[in-house]
């Protein structure tokens, strides 16, 4: 399973003196994208196909404090995908240096055309990247439904 072990920072903390909620989103993130450039998905490859990750919902489940002074590791898993690449789920859990699970994180996304502004199916030629993702053992096979499960919709700004 791939994982990214991280210190933590002083600008990591919170006014409670444990990681703070930002931290985490940004451990995930950089969890993620180490996965993706270790496996032919950097910055240029994305550049030579017009496209680009878009978030479109992420969640976080605390279960432990994480404090500076001990490293964490966040790890990283597929839990579903389009069969076109279109959609994914990124899973993240954070394990203390004891290997104590102090969170969970959930991020589902897209991937969007640079040009259009538009959601768009993965090319064929970056598609192995999800292929080599370690996949949870809940694994789906996701649809457009499943990006928009949790109900909301975007709303005016009168009552």
């Amino acid at each position: 399973m791939y994982f990214k072990e991280f210190d933590i920072r002083w600008s990591d903390i919170d006014a409670n003196r444990h990681l703070a909620n930002s931290a985490y989103v940004n451990f995930m993130s950089h969890t993620r994208m180490g996965f993706m450039i270790e496996n032919g998905m950097s910055q240029k490859e994305m550049v030579d196909h017009n496209v680009g990750p878009v978030v479109f919902q992420e969640q976080l489940f605390f279960f432990k404090e994480a404090f500076q002074g001990k490293p964490i590791k966040v790890t990283f898993e597929l839990g579903g995908a389009s069969e076109d690449g279109m959609f994914f789920e990124f899973r993240h859990n954070f394990y203390d240096h004891k290997g104590r699970n102090l969170a969970r994180g959930m991020m589902k996304g897209g991937w969007i055309d640079l040009t259009t502004r538009k959601t768009c199916a993965l090319p064929e030629a970056l598609r192995p990247l999800f292929d080599t993702a370690h996949k949870t053992k809940d694994f789906k096979v996701l649809t457009k439904e499943d990006m928009r499960a949790h109900g909301q919709v975007p709303k005016g700004l009168t009552p």
